[in-house]
Parts: structure tokens; C-alpha cells; sequence
């Protein structure tokens, strides 16, 4: 009896045992799911100390060209392979990223039809699109819908560039793309409670300048319907980001994006919420930082970072407009103060949000936020003209809120109140005086007229900037002036397209033999906007 009942407890547990094993994991299923987990995540959460050395180390010449590789393997297991590496020298750690990972080129090959600038341009968009993203670990964002990239290193879709890229597809039929990238924008929107410098995940602190209220307003010309109402949430999901904070300013001045002005208005400013080195300029962040605190220790390295981040939020990174003169003259990027600065562009284009708000709102039969909206647009519209408005210079400036005062920089931001039909008559006339007798140049309109080094300074122009004063001037009637800008703008960019057989990201304006510079990285051809632009102003349309 002893025995029987001891040879079933054995049996129980036997049992038991296989039972357990059948209904635990399966390990190679759990191996399975590990090497197939995606991680879409900062680079400095994803890569740990791989980051870090990869760009202390300067493994590659562009900071941008790590952040954007494409993990080959489990990001994981790269990670627990990485901390595992006795060698961590300069070789060693480039021989490791090359095994795994897939290296990012300029990604665009393609062969010029030499006779036509307008002809490559079209040709361009099928090289330049991207399809809709797969869900793959990296920092890329995946998008539902295709898009257009600005080419060269930037190899994602950008906010603001994207508006003067789609003018371009407008002209060459590519109705379907626009309404894809305006309907990735919404989705941007709708996750992330804005739209991103671009769909990297170390873009996630700032946007760009905000154009998507242009954007629809261009899909809506170029289908002929009426587009507005069906993203009027979109459009104020982005309002309530750039606003955000404005409840907290009855004890304060500044709050994220939001300012308290002198009288009590509320405008805007360019920021980012991370106080970091940008990843993809690690490196050229570090070393700014490094300067400006041995230069004025009361500084913290936060502070310029966090600077350096608005500065590319604001689009324009980097310029004079967001620089101290030092003492012997000159602008030094160290010196740089964005988040102390009320910006002219910023707040004509928020200006414009709130009246395309107001707009679709009217048009879905809300009349109460129509109306609220279009106050909201008219006391920013007298809020610009009584603080950006230089009546002396005759020119509407950035205004720092830090000195209640203007800044002394001039620059082709102060076209955008023309752009947006904020500026009076009177004010339009001085303005383009002032753009004739200082901004105009033998190629077309200068950015500023400051040699700082900075790419958003002289001797470069952009296109972006002359669409801008171009159509700000027409909005006045001063055609002859906008016809002079277009005629030397379109000149150059065929000049250099038939030299080269390229379309450039910036064009030296002042000296027409010299290519353009300044910045933190080599003048990138491909090029979104510039193709935008250009097949924009030279169809007529």
C-alpha cells in the first residue's frame, strides 16, 4: 500500500511537471518576439552609451548620419553587445555600427534631362517621394501616407518646408501628394498634439514654423473644393500647442511658447522642451555650449542649448537674428538668446492660423468661435504692429521681451505682416523701399544683410523667403519690385541648374560665381523647396 501510494505521488508530480512546461512560454516563440520588438524611440534612449561614443568620437563627419541608421538587428540585443565590448576605440566602435546597422546615404541618384530646368523638376518628385513608412526600429516616425523629402540629408519630411515644396507640386498635377503629406501633417497632429520639426524622434521637443493652416488653404486650390472644415480640429489642436501656458502668465512673462507682453498681450516665441544637445548636432552643441559659458559664466549650458534648439524650431538656424554684436562687432553663434525673442515671422503666421480658424469655423456654421477667433486674430494683428512696427526704420523688427525693447537686426522675416496683409498701405511702401535699398542683391534678396558666417545670413539667399516677399509685395501693388526679385531669383537657380545640373538648398546671392556656405553642414542639393518655389514662379500661376 506504501509503495502504490508513493508511485502516484511520483506520478502526480511528473504529470504536473509537463503540465507547467506545455503551458509556459515557448522559448522560441519569446526569441522570436524579442528579435522582431520595434523601438522607436530618441537615439540616446535607443543606443545608450553607442550614442554618445559614436559622436564623442566623431565616427562620422555629419552628427545627423548616425541617429538616422537603420537598426539591422534586435536594438536590444545591439545594445547588450555593445556594453559587452572590451575595445571601444575609434575603429573599433565604427567597425561595430557598420555590422549593425544600415548606413544612410544622400539617397538621391538620379540623371538630369539637361534640357529642361522646369522638366527635372517634375522628373525630381518620384525621386524625392518616400512611400509610407513600415514600423521598423529606429527614430524614423512612421507616416500612413507617401511624401516628399527635401533630399541630400535630410532624408525625412520637414514642417515648414514642406508648404513651399507643395507650391511646386501644385503646378505639376501632384494633387495626390499634397493631399497625402497635408493628411500626414493631420496625423502628426492628432498623436502628437502638433506637427514636429520633421518625423524623426529626436525632433519631439519643437516644431516649425507653422504653415499647415497654407497647406490646407493650398490643397483647397489645387482640388477647387472647399478642404477647410474637414481639418478645422487639426488646425486647432495646433493653435492650443503654440498657446499653450497662456493661463499662467498672469504672474509671469514667458511660459513655453507663450509671452506676456508690456500691456498685457499675448504673443509668441520659438522654443523647444528639451534642455539638451540636439542629436543630430551633438557634437556643434556641445561646443557652443562650452563657449558661451567660459565667455559669460552666469549662463548654463541648459539655457544655450535650449536656445540653440529654438533656433532651429524658429526654421532659420542659424542667423544674426537670434545673436548678440560682441564687442568687437561681430555676431558669435555663443551668443545666441532665441527664447528671448519675440519673433515677427512667428506671430504673423499665428495671425494667419487664427484667421483660417475663424474662417473654417464660419463656413461649418460656428459663428460664436468664428467670431472668437477672428478677435483673437485682430487684437494679434495690433499686437505686431505696436510692438514689431519700427517707424524710424520703417521696417517691422523681432522684438526681445527680456529688454522691452526691438532688436536692431534687420532681416526678411519682416516681409511676413506683407505676406499675411497684417501691414498698412504706408507701412507696405517703407518696407519695400527698405527691401530694394538693402535686401536686394544681383541673384535676388538677401537674408539678412549681415556676413556672420551663419547660413541664414549673408550672402545667402533662400527661396522660401523670396516666394514670401514676392507675394507680400504683389499683396500691395508693387509689382515692378516683385517682378525685378522673381526675374534674378529664377535666373540664378537656372545659371547654377545648367552649371551643375542641381537645385540647391541656398544660393549665394551677392557674389553669382560663389557657391553658397555658412552653417553647420555642406549646401545639400535635391531640393524641396527650391523645386517648389521655382516651378511656382516661373509657371506665372
Amino acid at each position: 500500500m506504501r509503495i502504490r501510494l508513493s508511485f502516484w505521488l511520483h506520478y502526480f508530480f511528473i504529470v504536473l511537471f509537463f503540465l507547467s512546461c506545455k503551458i509556459g512560454p515557448d522559448p522560441e516563440q519569446e526569441l522570436e518576439k524579442i528579435e522582431n520588438e520595434v523601438e522607436i524611440l530618441p537615439p540616446g534612449e535607443l543606443y545608450g552609451d553607442l550614442f554618445y561614443d559614436v559622436q564623442n568620437k566623431e565616427i562620422f563627419e555629419d552628427s545627423k548620419t548616425f541617429v538616422d541608421v537603420v537598426p539591422q538587428q534586435n536594438v536590444g540585443l545591439i545594445r547588450q553587445r555593445y556594453n559587452m565590448l572590451n575595445d571601444t576605440s575609434v575603429t573599433a566602435v565604427s567597425d561595430f555600427v557598420e555590422q549593425h546597422f544600415k548606413i544612410p546615404g544622400d539617397e538621391i541618384s538620379f540623371e538630369t534631362d539637361s534640357s529642361s530646368i522646369n522638366n527635372h523638376i517634375a522628373a525630381l518628385w518620384s525621386v524625392l517621394k518616400r512611400p509610407s513608412d513600415e514600423r521598423i526600429s529606429g527614430t524614423l516616425i512612421p507616416l500612413p501616407n507617401p511624401y516628399i523629402v527635401p533630399g541630400g540629408r535630410f532624408r525625412e519630411i520637414y514642417y515648414w518646408d514642406s508648404y513651399f515644396t507643395m507650391l511646386g507640386l501644385e503646378v505639376d498635377g501632384e494633387v495626390e501628394t499634397i493631399q497625402n503629406m497635408v493628411d500626414n501633417f493631420a496625423y502628426l497632429i492628432n498623436v502628437y498634439g502638433f506637427i514636429p520639426n520633421g518625423n524623426r524622434t529626436y525632433y519631439l521637443g519643437r516644431s516649425q514654423p507653422p504653415f499647415f493652416a497654407m497647406m490646407v488653404k493650398t490643397l483647397a486650390d489645387a482640388k477647387t473644393i472647399e478642404v477647410l472644415p474637414k481639418y478645422l480640429a487639426e488646425l486647432e489642436i495646433e493653435y492650443n500647442f503654440w498657446m499653450d501656458g497662456t493661463g499662467r502668465l498672469e504672474n509671469k512673462k514667458e511660459y513655453r511658447r507663450v509671452v506676456q507682453m508690456p500691456d498685457g498681450e499675448i504673443l509668441n516665441r520659438y522654443w523647444d522642451d528639451n534642455a539638451t544637445p540636439r542629436p543630430e548636432s551633438y557634437r556643434e552643441d556641445i561646443k557652443t555650449a562650452e563657449i558661451a559659458v567660459t565667455k559669460d559664466p552666469q549662463l548654463s549650458k541648459e539655457e544655450v542649448y535650449r536656445d540653440l534648439r529654438a533656433g532651429a524650431e524658429s526654421g532659420w538656424d542659424f542667423s544674426s537674428r537670434w545673436l548678440e554684436k560682441g564687442t568687437n562687432g561681430k555676431f558669435d553663434l555663443s551668443t545666441i538668446h532665441t527664447t528671448d525673442i519675440v519673433p515677427v515671422d512667428l506671430n504673423s503666421l499665428l495671425y494667419n492660423l487664427e484667421m483660417t480658424i475663424s474662417e473654417a469655423a464660419e463656413i461649418m456654421g460656428d459663428s460664436e468661435k468664428s467670431e472668437a477667433f477672428k478677435l483673437k486674430a485682430e487684437k494679434r494683428k495690433n499686437a505686431i504692429l505696436k510692438y514689431h512696427w519700427n517707424e524710424e526704420e520703417g521696417y517691422f523688427m523681432d522684438y526681445n521681451f527680456r529688454k522691452s525693447r526691438q532688436t536692431s537686426q534687420f532681416s526678411l522675416a519682416g516681409v511676413y505682416p506683407l505676406f499675411f496683409e497684417v501691414a498698412t498701405d504706408e507701412q507696405a511702401g517703407r518696407v519695400s523701399a527698405k527691401i530694394e535699398n538693402m535686401f536686394l542683391k544681383p541673384g535676388g534678396l538677401v537674408t539678412t544683410p549681415y556676413n556672420t558666417g551663419e547660413q541664414w545670413d549673408a550672402p545667402n539667399g533662400w527661396a522660401p523667403l523670396q516666394w514670401l516677399a514676392i507675394k507680400g509685395l504683389q499683396n500691395y501693388g508693387n509689382i515692378d519690385l516683385a517682378n525685378k526679385i522673381k526675374s534674378r531669383w529664377l535666373k540664378l537657380n537656372k545659371d547654377v541648374y545648367e552649371r551643375t545640373y542641381k537645385m540647391l538648398e541656398k544660393y549665394n546671392v551677392e557674389d553669382l560665381s560663389k557657391e553658397s556656405g555658412g552653417g553647420e553642414y555642406p549646401t545639400q542639393d535635391g531640393f524641396g523647396w527650391t523645386n517648389g518655389v521655382y516651378q511656382k514662379l516661373s509657371s506665372g500661376k
